[in-house]
């Protein structure tokens, strides 16, 4: 509890942390800007190696429902924070046969936390019930323009994106959430309806590309 109290309590100082490159909503790494709402899931049959050592494509994990892309890493603090919710949320989208899969795209932080190794080392602490897979030369990240972990996007059951963007409105402090934006989306997107919040500021630390 001590851990947890002393990391919530870091993260709104991360904002001037050149190392973690907390950023402010709207950044985005891509300079035509992230994959717009409404476009078709990008390089869906590129292979990534999961954790498990199999190999994946986004293809072969999207479910009949959809799928959930977040990009997410080991070492940043705003995942860390986030994990209960990131497993819930996961969860969530299981249930309702959308698959889900995490991105590891920190390519230039590979011997800093973010190695193979290390996934497989930390996807097990976390108990994931989900894909959780290399990204490597962060080509995924850079097809769907990126900047952030953790930054979601959902595809619905045809490959077209419905929401980009945070988990939440609150990424500090799961007690202040009042718009779970994420879970929000795919309870529309699943029931038929156009998803009202299509777009939210993500807030996180910036993929280390190499």
């Amino acid at each position: 509890m001590r851990t947890l109290l002393f990391t919530l309590l870091l993260i709104p100082a991360l904002s001037s942390t050149p190392g973690n490159d907390a950023s402010l909503p709207g950044s985005t790494y891509s300079a035509d800007g992230p994959l717009p709402i409404g476009a078709p899931m990008p390089k869906g049959d590129v292979r990534i190696k999961d954790v498990s050592g199999k190999e994946i494509t986004l293809q072969q994990v999207r479910q009949a429902n959809g799928l959930l892309v977040m990009f997410s890493c080991n070492t940043c603090p705003y995942v860390i924070a986030n994990q209960g919710r990131t497993k819930e949320v996961g969860a969530y989208a299981g249930n309702r046969q959308i698959g889900v899969v995490l991105l590891n795209a920190n390519e230039g932080d590979r011997s800093g936390g973010n190695s193979f190794a290390e996934m497989q080392a930390y996807a097990k602490g976390q108990s994931y019930p989900f894909y959780y897979a290399m990204d490597n030369n962060s080509t995924l990240a850079d097809a769907f323009g990126a900047s952030r972990t953790p930054e979601c996007y959902l595809f619905d059951k045809n490959g077209k994106l419905v929401y980009h963007g945070a988990i939440d409105d609150s990424p500090g402090d799961p007690a202040s959430v009042k718009k779970p934006h994420l879970q929000n989306a795919i309870d529309e997107m699943v029931s038929g309806k156009e998803v009202s919040t299509k777009e939210t500021r993500s807030v996180g630390c910036s993929i280390k590309r190499a």
